[in-house]
């Protein structure tokens, strides 16, 4: 009633101009955005994928690479969609507000991108894949699943264990089945009055008859210790870590010398202490009295 009272009239066709150029800008930053953005994805996803599997990529990197690359064309397309539509306001406090939030979920975030970074090498450098048994301060598994952010591994209990990838990244990663042969060593002891000799062609011919055993290296036994009880040889074989299992062979290698050197009589002596000198016994005054009774 205000406008009327002072005989101030309301014309609807001075609001004209502004509704067409605001129109006219939002038009202008949604083609642009589009054009940008729709063309941009093209060229840059096919140059990032097609470059990474050239240079021999794991696809779970190249898989990330290639969403990266469509965030950051998006983002792009948004800041010169806006700069040619003039939305320099909206531009400045997208801007502000972006690296605000980028600063605090760096803070708040930074284990998970610890992770996520040795994630991405550990896909990449490989020190270990899937099926693997790998060994890292004083714990061991066998590799089920490597994630970008965490590894799963089962125990030989049949425990699943999830480790964070900086964990793995950071430690000693032992990799029992990396190469085509390992060794397994176990030590025997004999008895001093044992004929060593005898011993190790015992040792040597019980480890070559073992399923899975290489003929190349072939099994040794050399004496390796003067013990305090027991004179030890270290039994060697050698197998193939991909087509046999570390744990059965040494057991089956451990039962079969065992039951060997029972046979033979040869000894296999566990530690003992010889104590030397005399023994006194006093008398305490009453005792032989309360004990005559």
């Amino acid at each position: 009633m205000l406008p009327l009272q002072l005989g101030v009239s309301l014309d609807p066709q001075q609001y004209v101009p502004q509704l067409v150029s605001a129109a006219t800008a939002v038009l202008l930053f949604i083609v642009v955005f589009a054009v940008i953005y729709l063309l941009g994805k093209s060229v840059m996803t096919r140059a990032v994928e097609e470059g990474l599997r050239r240079r021999g990529f794991d696809e779970t990197i190249i898989g990330l690479a290639v969403s990266t690359t469509v965030v950051v064309t998006a983002v792009v397309a948004v800041a010169l969609a806006a700069t040619v539509a003039g939305f320099g306001v909206v531009l400045a406090a997208f801007a502000t507000l972006a690296g605000a939030l980028a600063l605090a979920v760096g803070f708040a975030a930074q284990d998970l991108i610890a992770n996520f970074v040795a994630g991405v090498f550990i896909i990449q450098d490989e020190p270990f894949t899937v099926g693997d048994w790998i060994e890292w301060d004083g714990n061991s598994g066998v590799v089920r699943e490597i994630q970008l952010r965490v590894t799963k591994l089962d125990t030989f209990d049949n425990e699943l264990v999830t480790v964070p990838n900086s964990d793995l990244a950071n430690a000693a990663v032992v990799n029992n089945v990396a190469n085509d042969q390992r060794r397994v060593s176990v030590g025997f002891g004999i008895g001093y009055d044992d004929d060593i000799g005898q011993a190790r062609d015992a040792i040597v011919d019980e480890g070559s008859q073992i399923e899975g055993v290489l003929d190349d290296p072939e099994p040794t036994a050399p004496v390796t210790e003067l013990g305090d009880s027991a004179v030890v040889l270290s039994g060697r074989i050698w197998i193939d870590p991909n087509t046999s299992s570390y744990g059965a062979v040494r057991a089956k290698f451990v039962e079969a010398v065992k039951e060997r050197f029972d046979a033979e009589g040869i000894d296999m002596p566990y530690p003992n202490t010889e104590l030397s000198g005399g023994l006194e016994v006093t008398n305490i005054d009453g005792a032989a009295g309360a004990t005559s009774d």
